[in-house]
């Protein structure tokens, strides 16, 4: 039996974030799961923009992708501290997939929160 999987359309979507959606949306009716991925696909982040948002600190703005992530204080820390003096942007950079992920696990069990909740 093949059914569909709609996460494999979400781009930059990585193997370990499609598993963690399908455990989170594992007791969920199907109309829950539907519900449940379009409230997740407008709060999910794709990594390259967040790669790309980081970048931009070292020619523009440090710290925007913190402010993306919903992390504010630290947004403005970066900002007047030039990423704490590029090493925290620097490892950002390196570990963009990692935050990433994490934030999107957190904006996943979010999702499932609101799914579970509406009636």
């Amino acid at each position: 039996m093949n059914t569909y999987n709609p996460y494999i359309s979400l781009p930059g979507i990585s193997p370990e974030e499609i598993a963690m959606l399908s455990q989170t949306a594992s007791g969920l009716t199907d109309e829950q799961k539907q519900r449940f991925f379009q409230i997740y696909v407008t709060k999910r982040k794709n990594p390259q923009e967040i790669m790309l948002y980081i970048l931009f600190g070292f020619v523009g703005v440090a710290g925007l992708h913190k402010f993306i992530l919903g992390e504010v204080t630290m947004g403005v820390l970066y900002l007047f501290t030039a990423g704490f003096f590029f090493i925290g942007t620097i490892m950002d950079l390196i570990n963009y997939q990692d935050i990433t992920n994490q934030y999107n696990q957190k904006m996943a069990f979010e999702s499932h929160t609101i799914t579970k909740t509406v009636i």
